[in-house]
């Protein structure tokens, strides 16, 4: 029985972070409209820093690993977290990738990533 109810409140748990991840990701695409799947510098661009980007410089990145992770939680479908395995390293391989090619042309995106340390953890990485 107690195994019946820690998955109860496991899935719960999962449930809730997926609504507070969901909610973060689309706050975050609201405030970066310049946010595409192909990476792009388009003319007079600026740096966002405020909101979630003041804590990371890829919120959306964050809240996607966030969703990967307590999606599957809430669903109680723990073999699906193997999904993570994978993702994480193409999730930094990208995320790595981007910022390369916007330190070299974003104007002031250099300056950006030395006063946001953390790429997608806050005070992990």
């Amino acid at each position: 029985m107690a195994l019946v109810g820690s998955t109860s409140v496991a899935r719960a748990r999962g449930e809730c972070r997926s609504r507070v991840e969901l909610r973060h990701l689309l706050r975050g695409a609201q405030t970066d409209s310049y946010a595409a799947s192909t990476i792009r510098v388009e003319a007079g661009q600026p740096v966002v820093s405020t909101g979630a980007y003041a804590i990371v410089r890829h919120p959306l990145y964050s809240g996607a690993l966030v969703l990967l992770t307590f999606t599957p939680l809430a669903l109680g479908s723990y073999w699906t977290l193997l999904v993570l395995v994978p993702m994480v390293p193409v999730l930094a391989w990208r995320l790595l990738d981007e910022e390369r090619f916007l330190k070299l042309n974003l104007p002031g995106y250099a300056d950006y990533c030395r006063s946001v340390r953390f790429r997608l953890i806050p005070r992990i990485w």
